[in-house]
């Protein structure tokens, strides 16, 4: 009897999701339309539309053609019936933010938070995502749930972060997002910042509805998520999409994973940077980036990427190699498995036409005629925010799948 009961609690909770996400879909949409699309009887809907409407989820707006009949009562989802947190996490900055129900922002800051030591690091993220949470004034019983774009591997089995090699050797075996939970009070969703920032671009980016796509990440690391079929492709484990540790020269520099001459330890941010801090001593003294270099002792990507935009300059010449050696990277995915669309973003994405000229060139001469030919690449609506929009992307697919028991939580 026990057992009836529970599977009968969620049946019903399953098709107040399948409502809900039928009316977030649609603009407006009436009880009888809904119960064509789901085959539920006309009394199921509307008790289940009761019960949205008394819970916030949903409004009625107005009324709707006649077809014969009564004029029907036009049916549409509320963004402001909740609130979820999105965070990114990288080396050098971590963005915080809170988003309704359909990703607008309400505030997003950046941090500046040490994450070499896992611990001390998510303890002083969780702080600080407390104090965002009391200080916007949202009802706490609103927020639901909280994504994490994280740089690392994420293991699919077990939600453990088995490495990053971007924050540190002592990122190993992390159990994230039970650590965060127990510090912060709310269920927190852990997906690899490539992953995110794919889900995010083909939610409520220039990717969505596009079935099979990638998202490309250029920041301190080179990474992709993939959409295939209108799902994140994962893998055995997880972790696919690692291309910038594919090897284009065995007696390259050392990277992060272990390897000589992987994409990312040449032509990722922190690789870029450090190259051009070691070789402007030896370039023009009227070169703009190396006037910037002896006047600060060292430049930073924002410096290179401003620099760029004069063309034949020391940072031109430095993005455009960096974009045709990535192109050989994207290459290698279209190659792989065909996409629609391949969205370009992080930092370096901010170079714009000087990165994405040589980019599409070489994608097109290392790729087969046919797939090069089809497929569209473009720079990310989200640009430098994807990964934090992809930790929203991250709980707000949890959340309407029925992951979160703070929504829907009726009697």
């Amino acid at each position: 009897m026990a057992k009836e009961a529970s599977n009968l609690q969620s049946l019903k909770k399953q098709n107040r999701i399948t409502i809900l996400n039928l009316i977030r879909e649609h603009h407006t949409i009436s009880r009888q339309q809904l119960a064509n699309l789901t085959g539920l009887t006309a009394a199921a809907i509307t008790g289940i539309i009761r019960d949205l409407v008394a819970q916030g989820y949903v409004i009625e707006k107005g009324l709707g053609k006649s077809s014969g009949g009564r004029r029907p009562v036009k049916l549409q989802f509320n963004p402001e019936a909740g609130y979820v947190v999105g965070v990114e996490i990288t080396r050098h900055r971590t963005t915080l933010g809170i988003v309704n129900l359909n990703a607008k922002p309400l505030i997003i800051n950046h941090y500046n938070i040490d994450m070499s030591e896992p611990r001390e690091g998510l303890t002083s993220l969780a702080a600080e995502v407390k104090r965002m949470i009391n200080e916007s004034g949202i009802d706490t019983k609103k927020v639901f749930c909280m994504g994490v774009a994280y740089p690392g591997l994420v293991d699919v089995t077990t939600r453990e972060v088995k490495r990053s090699p971007n924050l540190g050797k002592k990122w190993r075996d992390i159990p994230i997002e039970n650590w965060l939970q127990e510090l912060i009070g709310i269920k927190v969703f852990v997906e690899n910042n490539s992953n995110a920032a794919a889900l995010a671009e083909y939610s409520f980016g220039l990717g969505k509805g596009t079935k099979n796509m990638a998202y490309i990440n250029l920041g301190e690391g080179i990474s992709a998520g993939i959409i295939l079929n209108g799902m994140l492709a994962y893998g055995f484990k997880g972790y696919t999409g690692e291309i910038g540790h594919l090897v284009i020269t065995e007696d390259g520099p050392l990277c992060n994973c272990g390897n000589n001459g992987c994409l990312e330890s040449m032509y990722a941010v922190p690789a870029l940077v450090r190259k051009a801090n070691n070789e402007l001593s030896l370039y023009n003294q009227k070169d703009p980036l190396k006037a910037i270099w002896q006047e600060k002792g060292s430049v930073a990507i924002e410096d290179i990427i401003a620099c760029a935009r004069e063309p034949e300059t020391y940072a031109w010449r430095l993005i455009r190699q960096a974009g045709w050696h990535i192109g050989k990277g994207i290459a290698a995915l279209v190659n792989i498995f065909n996409p629609e669309a391949i969205f370009i973003g992080g930092i370096l994405a901010e170079a714009g036409d000087i990165l994405m000229e040589p980019l599409k060139e070489s994608m097109a001469k290392h790729s087969f005629p046919e797939l090069a030919k089809e497929v569209k690449i473009a720079i990310s609506s989200m640009r430098r925010e994807t990964g934090f929009y992809g930790g929203c992307a991250v709980a707000m697919r949890a959340l309407f799948q029925g992951g979160v028991d703070a929504l829907l939580n009726f009697n």
